[in-house]
């Protein structure tokens, strides 16, 4: 199975770093999270993958090459302009093979890759999702009142579970022929929400894993920590 990287966003939230440096090659530990997750993904039996890029694309090619010394095979797709995090696959396609996994280049997460894989094709579905349970704390007190204004409910700074897309998936390529087009912007929500709609089946995978998005300074300095102290959770040993 092939793998296409999501690797061409300006990283915006990371601004003023990410200015000088795409968010792919920020570094965690002693490498970029992106070569982490190459390293990840080579681990799982997937060693040729595509790379949308865009911002800052020359710096992304010249430290990934061709991917020979990351024992993968390394080929990139060029954004002239930002198309979403769908709509890269508008171009390669036909190169991706039956099903393919399409993840974002700036994720941090200890999930199993080749289980995901398995669970996708045992479930036989159009597009499995990865999903984390995430915890949302409102920072105030919530109030709920009726038409007339009276108070119903008073809750001091709940909080609520949700599911969240881990910007990870699993992909049968001819479920997707019909939505996605080269040179055409496209979000995975919107491409899933219409799968949805005309009747493929979408399916979510939920593994007890550690995931965080490095798209905020806070989170990215919190990744630091915990890539500096358990590095061991996200490479076997033969990887690091």
């Amino acid at each position: 199975m092939m793998a296409i990287i999501m690797a061409g966003g300006k990283g915006s939230r990371l601004y003023p770093y990410s200015a000088t440096l795409p968010k792919p090659l920020m570094p965690l530990g002693n490498m970029p999270v992106l070569e982490l997750l190459l390293r990840q993904l080579r681990h799982a039996g997937i060693d040729e993958v595509i790379l949308a890029v865009n911002h800052l694309r020359h710096l992304i090619e010249a430290f990934f090459g061709d991917g020979a010394r990351f024992g993968m095979r390394i080929q990139y797709s060029l954004e002239d302009t930002p198309l979403g995090t769908a709509g890269p696959m508008g171009a390669v396609l036909d190169r991706l093979g039956e099903h393919f996994m399409l993840l974002n280049g700036d994720l941090l997460t200890s999930l199993d890759f080749r289980e995901m894989m398995r669970a996708h094709l045992a479930m036989a579905a159009d597009v499995t999702i990865g999903v984390f349970e995430r915890e949302l704390t409102i920072d105030f007190g919530l109030i709920e009142v009726d038409a007339q204004m009276r108070m119903v409910d008073y809750c001091e700074k709940p909080s609520y579970k949700h599911l969240i897309s881990m910007g990870v998936y699993v992909i049968r390529a001819a479920a997707v022929r019909d939505f996605v087009e080269p040179g055409q912007y496209l979000d995975m929500p919107q491409l899933v929400l219409a799968m949805m709609r005309d009747g493929y089946d979408v399916r979510c995978y939920r593994q007890d894993c550690l995931w965080l998005d490095i798209g905020r300074p806070e989170d990215f300095a919190l990744a630091q920590k915990v890539v500096e102290t358990e590095m061991h959770i996200f490479l076997p040993c033969d990887e690091k």
